[in-house]
């Protein structure tokens, strides 16, 4: 039984218009080169400055210096588990820390989380950090 081309066309048409499946776009790149802290990054073409990186296995970082070809990031977790050729990925969420009187005398990571205790509390709400340039006379 011979199947015509038309009705090849027709099914896949068929088969795309009934795919259900949502589509999330995200911009992923990979590590060059890993220093006293700091990843650059080839191929992150959309991200923001002082946007989140994720760089797997729950390490995260912040897009510092941006360039035509590399992105130079900050690591936030451990620096060792970042190594040349891993893939980034841009989160879109420019990086914000909780806020409120439930932190005061709290230990806490760069990203609030908790790190003496490790108990939960609740936050009041999130703000953006804002960085200030300092200037010297």
């Amino acid at each position: 039984m011979a199947i015509r081309g038309q009705e090849i066309v027709s099914l896949i048409k068929r088969q795309i218009e009934e795919f259900g499946g949502d589509l999330t776009l995200v911009d992923v790149g990979s590590v060059v080169q890993v220093g006293d802290g700091v990843a650059s990054i080839q191929g992150l073409q959309g991200v923001q400055s002082n946007e989140l990186l994720d760089f797997g296995n729950d390490v995260l970082g912040v897009a510092m210096n941006l360039e035509s070809d590399l992105v130079g990031a900050a690591i936030l977790g451990d620096p060792n588990a970042v190594k040349e050729g891993d893939r980034v990925r841009s989160t879109g969420q420019i990086i914000e820390v909780p806020v409120g009187e439930s932190l005061v005398g709290r230990v806490v990571d760069p990203l609030g989380g908790p790190l003496m205790a490790k108990d939960l509390w609740e936050l009041l709400k999130h703000g953006r950090l804002k960085l200030l340039r300092l200037t010297w006379w």
